[in-house]
């Protein structure tokens, strides 16, 4: 058994796992931690990581390096994604997270990252009742990932939509207008459309949504009293009623986002675009799997995504 710690560094957050990794095929969770730190913020206008954005993430990577310390961990993986992938100043993120932590950052391809997160996310539905193949939908603060598989990945792609860039591109009202949600779907069903162009998302007939924008949403659906990581993590719910939790985060006002007892403060005010992506992706795949003559009866919320995949990778 081996102590290893994955790092995920996204648009929105920075998460870190430590766990003990049995043979390369199962993890036991020794701690869990997430800090939203906003690196992408501004990098879809100016192509460039802001400094204090960059102070933000390398302070959390720091205090990273101080729990992978404190655990005895073997060994480390930290794996960088939308944000710093598109800007043009990477070099210093690259050169800050490796002075805070002591190894390089991987700035990893939307394939990549695709993968991991399809590898992560499938490692938690064994013995479960969940037919293949599968579609893996991991939505990100800056890109989304769209993964077909069952033993293995069929077809995967990455699109850059997100919920932190769907926000500053279109939602600035609060609450959004009618004319800014118009403009942020018919971006959404444009990336959704090049994704569906390489993932053939009517052959799935299971979809897995993964990552903190459906996890959000679930736990509205679910009307919990507060974040509750075990009672999100294999929820099943019609496609129906995840459009209507969507509707109600997309139309509500951030003041009433931040009230509701499971939302983190750090995605209250992108929360509604990623609701809007996620409603429209849902919709999408099951008019797809219908037209293949099957029916999407349920959508799975998995806790596991690409962080239990860089996890798996250290094996």
């Amino acid at each position: 058994m081996t102590r290893v710690a994955a790092i995920d560094c996204g648009t929105n957050s920075i998460r870190l796992l430590v766990a003990d990794l049995d043979s390369g095929t199962s993890l036991t969770d020794v701690e869990r931690r997430m800090e939203v730190v906003r690196l992408g913020q501004g990098v879809d206008r100016t192509g460039r990581i802001d400094p204090v954005a960059l102070d933000r993430t390398v302070a959390a990577a720091r205090d990273y390096a101080e729990t992978c310390t404190r655990h005895g961990v073997e060994r480390i993986r930290f794996v960088a994604t939308s944000a710093s992938r598109d800007a043009e100043n990477r070099q210093d993120f690259v050169d800050g997270i490796h002075d805070a932590l002591g190894v390089l950052p991987e700035v990893i391809t939307g394939d990549e990252e695709a993968e991991l997160s399809f590898r992560g996310a499938v490692s938690s539905l064994a013995g479960g009742d969940h037919p293949g193949p599968c579609l893996v939908v991991d939505i990100g603060g800056g890109s989304t990932e769209f993964v077909l598989g069952q033993d293995t990945v069929r077809a995967a792609r990455s699109v850059d939509v997100g919920c932190v860039r769907l926000t500053e591109r279109h939602l600035p009202t609060d609450p959004p207008t009618e004319e800014e949600i118009a403009a942020a779907r018919r971006e959404a069903s444009a990336r959704i459309d090049e994704a569906a162009a390489v993932v053939p998302f009517g052959a799935a007939r299971t979809l897995v949504g993964v990552a903190g924008t459906v996890t959000t949403v679930t736990a509205h659906a679910l009307d919990l009293p507060g974040y509750d990581a075990a009672a999100i993590d294999g929820a099943a719910l019609t496609p129906d009623r995840v459009r209507a939790s969507c509707a109600d985060l997309l139309a509500a006002p951030r003041s009433a986002r931040a009230a509701m007892p499971f939302m983190h403060p750090g995605r209250v005010d992108v929360i509604g675009a990623g609701a809007l992506l996620w409603s429209d992706v849902v919709t999408r795949v099951e008019q797809d799997v219908a037209a293949d003559g099957g029916r999407l009866a349920r959508v799975i919320t998995s806790e596991h995504d690409i962080l239990d995949g860089i996890a798996l990778s250290l094996a």
